[in-house]
């Protein structure tokens, strides 16, 4: 099986399990090796207090992204560690898109940088994941 069909096989595993991302309203768009970009759309229940989208939120968007996206080499991966900067809010209305990427790779550690857009693809968020991975795969 080529890396790019691995990928999408082990994404299918991922999405049919992912309950958290289904709740959010998250859709996964694309998935390839090292890859993935998920989108969401802001609700009225996501917003705060000062009427734009929860940073929470934003950071769940781009931590399912970046989740799909390590695990795509068939290693179970965790967070080991996440961060993210906020540049501009995210308004009630917007498609949110995360798209990741993996940036680093040693020993069992991978590193992806994922930018967070708005439908008129302007930057909203740039999040950072460290994965470690773990035992288990998730294909045969």
């Amino acid at each position: 099986m080529n890396r790019q069909a691995l990928a999408e096989r082990i994404a299918a595993v991922i999405e049919r399990e992912d309950r958290a991302s289904r709740l959010l309203g998250m859709k996964l768009l694309e998935v390839g090796p090292g890859r993935a970009r998920l989108s969401m759309r802001v609700s009225g229940e996501m917003v705060n207090g000062q009427k734009v989208c929860h940073g929470g939120l934003i950071f769940s968007l781009a931590d399912s992204s970046f989740g799909y996206a390590c695990n795509t080499h068939n290693q179970r991966a965790l967070a080991a560690s996440c961060s993210i900067d906020f540049l501009a809010p995210a308004q009630l209305g917007d498609e949110l898109t995360a798209a990741a990427q993996e940036t680093a790779h040693a020993g069992r550690t991978r590193v992806y940088d994922v930018r967070v857009t708005n439908q008129a693809g302007e930057l909203i968020a740039l999040f950072r994941g460290k994965s470690a991975a773990v035992k288990g795969t998730w294909v045969e």
